[in-house]
Protein backbone atom coordinates (compact mmCIF):
# COMPACT_ATOMS: atom_id res chain seq x y z
CA UNK A 1 0.00 0.00 0.00
CA UNK A 2 1.26 3.57 -0.88
CA UNK A 3 0.48 4.76 2.64
CA UNK A 4 2.41 1.77 3.92
CA UNK A 5 5.62 2.77 1.89
CA UNK A 6 5.60 6.18 2.95
CA UNK A 7 5.62 5.17 6.46
CA UNK A 8 8.30 2.68 5.62
CA UNK A 9 10.54 5.09 4.13
CA UNK A 10 10.06 7.24 7.03
CA UNK A 11 8.20 10.14 5.34
CA UNK A 12 4.86 11.81 5.36
CA UNK A 13 1.79 10.91 3.51
CA UNK A 14 0.87 13.84 1.53
CA UNK A 15 -2.74 14.62 3.00
CA UNK A 16 -5.21 16.03 0.12
CA UNK A 17 -7.52 17.42 2.55
CA UNK A 18 -4.72 19.80 4.25
CA UNK A 19 -3.59 20.50 0.26
CA UNK A 20 -0.45 19.00 1.09
CA UNK A 21 2.03 18.98 -2.04
CA UNK A 22 5.81 18.46 -0.88
CA UNK A 23 8.22 20.37 -3.02
CA UNK A 24 11.07 17.71 -3.77
CA UNK A 25 13.66 19.89 -6.11
CA UNK A 26 16.32 21.29 -3.86
CA UNK A 27 17.88 24.22 -5.96
CA UNK A 28 14.31 25.58 -6.10
CA UNK A 29 13.96 25.20 -2.68
CA UNK A 30 16.96 27.47 -2.21
CA UNK A 31 16.04 29.86 -4.56
CA UNK A 32 12.86 30.46 -2.44
CA UNK A 33 14.47 30.75 0.86
CA UNK A 34 17.72 33.63 -0.88
CA UNK A 35 14.76 35.57 -2.29
CA UNK A 36 13.44 36.20 1.57
CA UNK A 37 15.56 39.33 3.73
CA UNK A 38 17.45 38.33 6.81
CA UNK A 39 17.05 41.61 8.27
CA UNK A 40 13.53 40.84 10.41
CA UNK A 41 13.40 39.99 13.93
CA UNK A 42 10.66 37.26 13.64
CA UNK A 43 10.60 34.32 10.38
CA UNK A 44 7.60 32.60 10.23
CA UNK A 45 7.31 29.32 7.82
CA UNK A 46 3.89 28.25 7.13
CA UNK A 47 3.50 24.63 6.53
CA UNK A 48 6.95 23.32 6.79
CA UNK A 49 5.49 19.51 5.50
CA UNK A 50 8.86 17.86 5.18
CA UNK A 51 11.51 20.85 6.20
CA UNK A 52 12.41 21.33 2.09
CA UNK A 53 12.61 25.23 3.02
CA UNK A 54 13.15 24.52 6.70
CA UNK A 55 16.28 23.25 6.41
CA UNK A 56 18.23 26.30 4.80
CA UNK A 57 16.16 28.36 7.22
CA UNK A 58 17.94 27.00 10.18
CA UNK A 59 21.47 27.69 8.70
CA UNK A 60 21.14 31.89 9.09
CA UNK A 61 17.53 32.01 10.81
CA UNK A 62 17.45 29.71 13.22
CA UNK A 63 17.49 32.09 16.04
CA UNK A 64 14.19 33.93 14.82
CA UNK A 65 12.72 30.95 12.98
CA UNK A 66 8.87 29.99 13.65
CA UNK A 67 7.61 27.11 12.11
CA UNK A 68 3.79 26.66 12.36
CA UNK A 69 2.59 23.29 11.05
CA UNK A 70 -0.54 22.27 11.22
CA UNK A 71 -0.26 18.41 10.70
CA UNK A 72 0.61 16.53 13.54
CA UNK A 73 2.60 13.70 11.31
CA UNK A 74 4.49 16.43 9.67
CA UNK A 75 5.27 18.38 13.54
CA UNK A 76 6.60 14.48 14.08
CA UNK A 77 8.99 14.14 11.42
CA UNK A 78 10.57 17.82 11.74
CA UNK A 79 10.95 17.00 15.37
CA UNK A 80 12.69 13.96 14.45
CA UNK A 81 15.13 15.31 11.29
CA UNK A 82 15.76 18.96 12.82
CA UNK A 83 16.42 18.51 16.96
CA UNK A 84 17.21 21.89 16.78
CA UNK A 85 14.06 23.18 16.32
CA UNK A 86 12.85 22.36 19.73
CA UNK A 87 10.97 25.59 20.80
CA UNK A 88 10.79 26.92 17.32
CA UNK A 89 8.49 24.64 16.03
CA UNK A 90 4.15 25.76 17.07
CA UNK A 91 2.01 22.50 15.95
CA UNK A 92 -1.13 24.66 14.82
CA UNK A 93 -3.30 26.49 12.47
CA UNK A 94 -1.41 29.83 10.60
CA UNK A 95 -4.68 31.29 10.46
CA UNK A 96 -5.23 31.57 13.93
CA UNK A 97 -2.06 32.62 14.97
CA UNK A 98 -0.93 35.96 16.21
CA UNK A 99 1.38 37.70 14.45
CA UNK A 100 2.04 40.82 16.76
CA UNK A 101 5.72 40.64 18.44
CA UNK A 102 8.50 42.57 15.62
CA UNK A 103 9.37 42.83 12.02
CA UNK A 104 7.69 40.06 10.70
CA UNK A 105 9.19 37.45 7.48
CA UNK A 106 6.28 35.19 6.42
CA UNK A 107 7.28 32.26 3.92
CA UNK A 108 6.25 29.02 2.51
CA UNK A 109 4.93 26.56 0.22
CA UNK A 110 1.53 27.44 0.51
CA UNK A 111 -1.54 25.04 0.41
CA UNK A 112 -3.57 26.17 -2.45
CA UNK A 113 -6.84 25.62 -0.72
CA UNK A 114 -6.11 27.64 1.68
CA UNK A 115 -3.62 30.86 0.00
CA UNK A 116 -5.88 33.48 -0.39
CA UNK A 117 -6.87 33.08 3.33
CA UNK A 118 -3.60 32.96 3.79
CA UNK A 119 -3.39 36.51 2.36
CA UNK A 120 -5.76 38.03 4.03
CA UNK A 121 -4.17 36.94 7.27
CA UNK A 122 -0.73 38.78 6.19
CA UNK A 123 -2.94 42.01 5.27
CA UNK A 124 -4.29 41.70 9.03
CA UNK A 125 -1.27 41.87 10.46
CA UNK A 126 0.30 44.46 7.92
CA UNK A 127 1.78 46.56 10.26
CA UNK A 128 4.00 43.93 11.74
CA UNK A 129 4.78 41.32 8.32
CA UNK A 130 7.26 43.78 6.48
CA UNK A 131 8.10 40.77 3.70
CA UNK A 132 6.37 37.84 2.41
CA UNK A 133 7.59 34.90 -0.04
CA UNK A 134 5.51 32.45 -1.12
CA UNK A 135 4.82 29.43 -3.51
CA UNK A 136 1.48 29.56 -4.42
CA UNK A 137 -0.97 28.66 -7.59
CA UNK A 138 0.50 30.43 -10.85
CA UNK A 139 -3.20 31.49 -11.33
CA UNK A 140 -3.34 33.46 -8.19
CA UNK A 141 0.12 34.60 -7.93
CA UNK A 142 -0.38 36.21 -11.53
CA UNK A 143 -3.87 37.58 -10.16
CA UNK A 144 -2.22 39.04 -6.92
CA UNK A 145 0.74 40.84 -9.10
CA UNK A 146 -1.57 42.26 -11.93
CA UNK A 147 -2.27 45.63 -12.38
CA UNK A 148 -5.50 47.67 -13.78
CA UNK A 149 -6.96 46.72 -17.10
CA UNK A 150 -6.01 42.94 -16.18
CA UNK A 151 -8.74 40.50 -16.55
CA UNK A 152 -6.85 38.65 -13.54
CA UNK A 153 -7.14 41.76 -11.89
CA UNK A 154 -9.84 41.47 -8.75
CA UNK A 155 -10.21 42.20 -4.83
CA UNK A 156 -6.74 40.48 -3.58
CA UNK A 157 -4.68 42.49 -6.31
CA UNK A 158 -6.11 45.49 -4.87
CA UNK A 159 -6.22 44.99 -0.97
CA UNK A 160 -3.10 43.61 -1.75
CA UNK A 161 -1.11 46.06 -3.17
CA UNK A 162 -2.93 49.23 -1.05
CA UNK A 163 0.03 47.69 1.25
CA UNK A 164 2.55 45.97 -0.52
CA UNK A 165 4.98 45.69 -3.56
CA UNK A 166 3.88 42.55 -5.52
CA UNK A 167 7.04 40.68 -7.50
CA UNK A 168 6.24 37.97 -9.63
CA UNK A 169 9.22 36.08 -9.12
CA UNK A 170 9.23 32.90 -11.11
CA UNK A 171 7.08 29.62 -12.10
CA UNK A 172 7.31 26.49 -10.51
CA UNK A 173 6.42 23.14 -12.77
CA UNK A 174 3.79 20.48 -11.85
CA UNK A 175 6.91 17.98 -11.85
CA UNK A 176 8.90 19.03 -8.69
CA UNK A 177 6.18 17.80 -6.05
CA UNK A 178 4.95 14.87 -4.74
CA UNK A 179 2.85 14.20 -5.51
CA UNK A 180 2.61 16.80 -8.64
CA UNK A 181 -0.02 19.12 -8.91
CA UNK A 182 -2.83 19.59 -11.60
CA UNK A 183 -1.62 23.27 -12.15
CA UNK A 184 1.40 25.14 -12.38
CA UNK A 185 3.08 26.74 -9.37
CA UNK A 186 4.59 31.04 -9.10
CA UNK A 187 6.55 32.11 -6.21
CA UNK A 188 5.94 35.70 -5.51
CA UNK A 189 7.27 38.51 -3.25
CA UNK A 190 5.25 40.88 -1.12
CA UNK A 191 7.36 43.83 0.35
CA UNK A 192 5.73 46.27 2.72
CA UNK A 193 5.44 49.85 0.83
CA UNK A 194 5.36 53.05 2.84
CA UNK A 195 1.77 53.34 2.88
CA UNK A 196 0.92 53.82 6.66
CA UNK A 197 -2.63 55.10 5.98
CA UNK A 198 -5.05 54.99 3.19
CA UNK A 199 -6.54 58.16 3.74
CA UNK A 200 -10.24 57.05 3.64
CA UNK A 201 -12.45 55.14 5.78
CA UNK A 202 -10.35 51.46 5.58
CA UNK A 203 -13.25 49.14 6.15
CA UNK A 204 -15.31 51.16 3.45
CA UNK A 205 -12.60 50.47 1.35
CA UNK A 206 -12.89 47.16 1.68
CA UNK A 207 -15.92 46.81 1.23
CA UNK A 208 -16.49 48.97 -1.73
CA UNK A 209 -13.63 46.70 -3.44
CA UNK A 210 -15.26 43.30 -2.47
CA UNK A 211 -19.06 44.34 -3.79
CA UNK A 212 -17.24 45.68 -7.14
CA UNK A 213 -15.40 42.44 -8.37
CA UNK A 214 -18.15 40.57 -6.77
CA UNK A 215 -20.23 41.99 -9.87
CA UNK A 216 -16.94 42.84 -12.18
CA UNK A 217 -19.17 42.75 -15.30
CA UNK A 218 -21.10 45.59 -14.36
CA UNK A 219 -20.14 49.13 -14.30
CA UNK A 220 -19.71 50.48 -10.91
CA UNK A 221 -23.03 52.73 -10.77
CA UNK A 222 -24.58 49.49 -11.13
CA UNK A 223 -22.62 47.06 -8.88
CA UNK A 224 -22.14 49.59 -5.80
CA UNK A 225 -26.22 50.77 -6.18
CA UNK A 226 -27.37 48.58 -3.32
CA UNK A 227 -24.43 50.22 -1.07
CA UNK A 228 -24.29 53.80 -1.97
CA UNK A 229 -26.88 56.33 -2.07
CA UNK A 230 -28.10 57.15 -5.67
CA UNK A 231 -27.50 60.71 -5.22
CA UNK A 232 -24.15 60.73 -4.63
CA UNK A 233 -23.22 58.57 -7.81
CA UNK A 234 -22.69 61.08 -9.89
CA UNK A 235 -18.99 60.97 -11.08
CA UNK A 236 -17.39 59.41 -14.31
CA UNK A 237 -15.54 56.88 -12.83
CA UNK A 238 -19.30 55.03 -11.77
CA UNK A 239 -19.03 54.34 -15.99
CA UNK A 240 -15.76 52.00 -15.40
CA UNK A 241 -15.72 48.51 -14.15
CA UNK A 242 -13.84 47.79 -11.01
CA UNK A 243 -10.84 45.81 -13.23
CA UNK A 244 -10.02 49.59 -14.80
CA UNK A 245 -9.56 51.59 -11.16
CA UNK A 246 -6.17 51.47 -9.77
CA UNK A 247 -5.38 51.33 -5.71
CA UNK A 248 -5.04 55.08 -5.68
CA UNK A 249 -8.56 55.50 -7.56
CA UNK A 250 -10.49 53.04 -5.23
CA UNK A 251 -9.44 55.51 -2.89
CA UNK A 252 -10.24 58.60 -4.60
CA UNK A 253 -13.87 56.60 -4.93
CA UNK A 254 -14.24 56.08 -1.64
CA UNK A 255 -12.78 59.45 -0.23
CA UNK A 256 -15.83 60.57 -2.71
CA UNK A 257 -18.47 58.95 -1.01
CA UNK A 258 -17.38 60.18 2.39
CA UNK A 259 -17.11 63.64 0.75
CA UNK A 260 -21.14 63.25 -0.53
CA UNK A 261 -21.92 61.82 2.89
CA UNK A 262 -20.73 64.42 5.44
Amino acid sequence: MIMKNYRDNGLVRPKKALGQHFLVDLNIARNIVDALGTDHDVVIEVGAGMGVLTQYLIENQLDKLQVVEIDSESVEFLKNKFPMLEGHLIHGDFLKYEMTTGDTAVIGNFPYNISSQIFFQILKYRNNVSECVGMIQKEVAERLAAGPGSKTYGILSVLLQAWYDIEYLFTVHENVFNPPPKVKSAVIRLKRNNVKELGCDEKLFVTVVKQAFNQRRKTLRNSLRSLIPTEIIDNEIFNKRPEQLSVAEFVELVRHFERKLD
